[in-house]
């Protein structure tokens, strides 16, 4: 398959000056990026700087006027994409560009509406950390599928790709990391074609920037059994 620039890449950011310009530059050499919106959350450490610097016509920079979480950001970032397809990509080194068209393939063949690219089905590089992280993150995503009917390994991958369709058809409401059962959930209740592909990931400590905690769980718990209810019943409105 012909890489195409048919993918906007959205990538939320917060304090990430020390890895920020090597994503940027990292996804741009992807031939499948047509364009990058960058959605600074309040960054205080440099990274709005390194943002200015930028000069691409692919990129544009959104400034959030203070810190107000991942997915405020990533919400934000949805309504800017104009491309076909939109995936969300992280400001670190976790995941790599490298997998686009892996993740690409199922919508360009137009089997799946959406694709989660799982840290846990691949036989790609993966650095071992945090087992208790992996326990929790396994405990999550069965919960979420009980409440979605999907079978997902990784429902709380960063890496989701959608078709333009499908993040227009909804509007996120949680403006923290309760994002991802969020999504998940509106997903499954727009009864969207879901697939999952095998990628990479390089995780980072604690030392090295990683900002996730036992909070987020919490938070993502709290998710999974409000958006359960919440996003079949805002499908229900929409459609009556």
């Amino acid at each position: 398959m012909n890489p195409k620039p048919c993918l906007s890449v959205v990538i939320p950011c917060f304090n990430e000056a020390a890895t920020v310009g090597e994503v940027v530059g990292t996804v741009l050499d992807s031939p499948w990026v047509g364009e990058v919106v960058i959605v600074d959350d309040g960054s205080t450490d440099g990274t709005r700087e390194i943002l200015a610097s930028l000069n691409n016509d692919r990129i544009q920079v959104i400034l959030q006027p203070e810190n107000q979480g991942k997915g405020a950001a990533i919400r934000t970032g949805f309504s800017k994409v104009t491309r076909s397809y939109v995936i969300i990509q992280d400001a670190d080194l976790e995941y790599d560009p490298a997998d686009y068209g892996t993740m690409l393939g199922p919508l360009l063949t137009g089997r799946s509406d959406v694709v989660y690219g799982s840290r846990f089905i691949s036989d790609r590089p993966h650095r071992v950390l945090y087992y208790w992280h992996s326990v929790g993150n396994r405990f999550l995503t069965t919960l979420s599928n009980m409440t979605t009917n999907l079978n997902l390994t990784d429902m709380e991958t960063c890496f989701k790709a959608f078709g333009r369709d499908v993040v227009e058809s909804f509007t996120i409401a949680e403006d923290r990391f309760g994002l991802e059962p969020e999504l998940t959930a509106r997903v499954a209740a727009g009864g969207w074609r879901v697939f999952e592909v095998g990628i990479s990931y390089y995780g980072r400590t604690y030392d090295e920037g990683k900002k996730i905690n036992w909070k987020d769980g919490m938070s993502a718990l709290r998710c999974i059994l409000k958006y359960a209810v919440v996003a079949r019943r805002d499908v229900r409105r929409s459609s009556a």
